[in-house]
């Protein structure tokens, strides 16, 4: 895990809690005295951000040793032992907080992805996240969705272009906008993938007849309209369903033969695992 986004949210985490000293540990625990603790899952679900937590603990004291029983992505259920951490005890509850706060969320976005990805694993069509994400948390949430069995879709607006519909209204139309955006990545030198939402079979109708671009969007589509809109495309492009889709509705859209379907609710609306760091 090297990613500078994800280390700097890591440095941040750490000024944020800790600022000019743990105080309470400081105050009375000996500076030496050392202990070891150890991950205990409270609550069934997939784990995520053990990894994560190895970079944690690195930067909070580096003398500290971690062992583990459970790797990310794993069915994890009440009792389970994930790791454990030894070190100074000064170190370990400074590092305590940190880690569950991240590991708790990471834990619960895994573990409702999977919800969604296990009901269409026998088809082709793949789960995406969007970027409904908490403001600097999106790289760690977007790794959550990945453990546990979702595909990440960009990750910013510097990744992939995508002409929603205020795009395309303030540009104009779906033809100029298109135009612009590929006038614009020419002169730029860019290579990357242009995804144009359509909320209509007549915004449909226009993409495939201005072409240069790569997947469509089928925004708030009923089911019986996806099914129709993809036959249309024909495989030319590829496919997202999105708007509202829930448990209830995600397999029949899978079912209609679209590429992808995104989900805001894996990373917005989530609950977190419960995960206890206990002395051993």
């Amino acid at each position: 895990m090297n990613n500078k986004y994800i280390n700097k949210l890591i440095d941040l985490a750490i000024v944020e809690d800790i600022g000019d000293g743990d105080h309470t540990s400081l105050s009375c625990i000996p500076e030496n005295e050392e202990g070891k603790v150890k991950l205990l899952v409270k609550e069934d679900g997939i784990i995520a951000g053990v990894e994560l937590t190895k970079e944690i603990i690195k930067k909070v004291d580096p003398e500290m040793k971690m062992e583990i029983f459970i790797k990310d992505g794993t069915k994890i259920k009440v009792g389970n032992i994930a790791f454990t951490i030894s070190g100074k005890v000064i170190s370990i509850l400074q590092a305590e907080r940190l880690l569950l706060n991240f590991m708790q969320r990471m834990s619960g976005i895994a573990t409702q992805t999977a919800v969604y990805a296990n009901l269409i694993k026998d088809l082709p069509t793949k789960v995406l996240d969007t970027r409904k994400t908490t403001p600097g948390l999106r790289h760690i949430e977007k790794l959550a969705v990945a453990i546990g069995g979702g595909t990440n879709h960009r990750m910013g607006l510097y990744d992939m272009v995508m002409l929603k519909d205020n795009h395309i209204d303030f540009a104009g139309g779906i033809k100029p906008a298109i135009t612009k955006v590929n006038d614009y990545l020419k002169s730029k030198n860019k290579n990357i993938k242009i995804e144009v939402e359509v909320r209509n079979f007549e915004e449909l109708q226009q993409v495939l007849e201005t072409g240069n671009i790569h997947r469509i969007m089928l925004d708030n589509f009923t089911i019986e309209d996806t099914k129709k809109a993809v036959k249309i495309i024909n495989g030319k492009y590829e496919t997202e369903s999105s708007g509202g889709i829930t448990l209830e509705t995600l397999r029949g859209y899978a079912e209609c033969g679209v590429d992808f379907i995104s989900v805001g609710a894996l990373t917005h609306q989530i609950k977190s695992l419960d995960l206890s760091l206990k002395a051993v």
